[in-house]
């Protein structure tokens, strides 16, 4: 194997001097290209969302883990710009791919945004450049079609003129502790070069690369971390809705369990998932499997309960109206927190859009308040935050607290509001025997 190509890019890398595209300017994407131009890289960010462009060749950051004060020293620097034409990729020696992966109303995968992203890779594909594919998708994605793609509008060979490999994200919103530069970062190429080259890449500015053996293990991998988390979750929720028919506190059942030094890790119940990787990533494995003829029971179970959250939450909130003497129709109900997670700005499949959805069917005055998310608009549903938190406390029928932002005044939402149905556990003891509080 003439390994010329190969060479010279690893030292291209090594050098810093080849220049850097990342496809997707999202909470993946524009960490990943903050960490590689920090590192040295000349980092092109392209993505088709003229504002985001904008806002970054303006030294602007629209995403709360990447300070704004950081991106306009970069791109001042002449490390970091943006654009929407894809023809830069043919500045560019190292490529990643992070762009979303959803799935459709009916629960099959997406992947429409990796096939235009390959699309357009393919077209401007040289001699000399690694591309590392990091949205989370279903094994064999890479090899099936992303590489079918590359090779269909090329005669390059993948290993020799070109090198390609999957590295799942394993980004955390609002984590501090584990951000892209310190979490160990997977690695599996289609060949044992791909794999050499996309490592030595990465290396460049991450702490920590493991490489795997290929794509598919790559893959994988980021299936299993976010299955399990999905399947001790819903194991959780069942746990809440069995606690719940028994009269039972589950969150004094699992503060006990918690106790044990071995054998146990501490989930907790919630009004459902939320965010980009847990309620999504494990159905592209158990899709994948339906067309091999295997049903992966574990998750479709666990998916079946997490699903189904929302609704015990909005019958939780019915019930405590209905023992005051109110119905759930046209009762204010204000609902604390529309983030996925606490403490950010991500409201990606967060079980919040469910409950309002739910609680607005059948009649409730739906209100919220989040103080990282000012408004939003999903599907035909368009809403702000109230402006005043402790007035609406006040005057709603039933506070609902979905997301347990840090920021909150518990103490004294719960001397003002009426009748509160904590989700979350927000309030903690103050709120285990206080009459007026329903909990999860």
């Amino acid at each position: 194997m003439d390994d010329v190509e190969k060479n010279a890019l690893i030292g291209s890398l090594q050098s810093r001097k080849a220049r850097v595209a990342i496809l997707g300017l999202g909470y993946v994407g524009l960490p990943l290209a903050v960490v590689f131009a920090e590192a040295g890289f000349e980092v092109i960010g392209i993505d088709p969302i003229a504002e985001k462009v904008e806002q970054l060749n303006q030294g602007k950051s629209y995403i709360l883990d990447v300070p704004t004060e950081q991106v306009a020293r970069l791109v001042a620097a002449g490390k970091l710009r943006a654009t929407t034409d894809f023809a830069a990729l043919l500045e560019a020696q190292a490529v990643s791919i992070c762009v979303p992966t959803p799935l459709r109303k009916t629960g099959d995968p997406d992947l429409s945004f990796i096939v235009s992203a390959t699309d357009a890779v393919a077209q401007y594909l040289h001699p000399g450049m690694v591309i590392v594919l990091e949205s989370s998708t279903y094994p064999g994605t890479t090899r099936e079609l992303v590489l079918s793609k590359l090779v269909e509008h090329s005669k390059l060979k993948v290993g020799e003129d070109f090198f390609l490999a999957f590295s799942p994200e394993r980004v955390d919103p609002g984590r501090t502790d584990w951000t892209t530069v310190n979490t160990p970062k997977v690695v599996g190429g289609i060949t044992p070069d791909c794999c050499e080259v996309a490592s030595c890449w990465y290396q460049q500015a991450l702490q920590t690369v493991v490489t795997v053996s290929s794509a598919e293990v790559a893959e994988m991998a980021k299936l299993l971390e976010n299955t399990f988390r999905m399947i001790n979750i819903g194991l959780v929720n069942e746990l809440a809705l069995m606690c719940d028919r028994l009269k039972v506190d589950v969150w004094e059942v699992i503060d006990a369990a918690a106790t044990k030094p071995f054998g146990f890790m501490r989930f907790t119940p919630g009004p459902g998932l939320g965010g980009h990787c847990i309620p999504i990533d494990p159905l592209y494995l158990s899709w994948k499997l339906r067309s091999l003829n295997y049903t992966a029971r574990f998750i479709e179970l666990a998916s079946e309960i997490n699903t189904n959250m929302p609704r015990f939450v909005v019958g939780k909130v019915q019930d405590a109206l209905n023992e005051r003497g109110k119905p759930l129709k046209g009762s204010r109900v204000l609902i604390l927190g529309v983030a996925y997670k606490p403490d950010i700005d991500d409201l990606r499949e967060s079980p919040a859009l469910d409950v309002i959805g739910l609680l607005r069917q059948k009649g409730a005055q739906v209100a919220y308040h989040d103080p990282f998310i000012p408004a939003f608009r999903h599907d035909a549903l368009e809403m702000q935050s109230v402006a005043d938190l402790m007035s609406e406390v006040r005057s709603a029928d039933c506070v609902v607290i979905i997301t347990n932002h840090k920021v909150y005044p518990y103490a004294e939402i719960l001397d003002a509001a009426t009748l509160i149905v904590d989700t979350r556990n927000a309030l903690g003891k103050f709120g285990r025997a206080n009459p007026k509080v329903v909990r999860l």
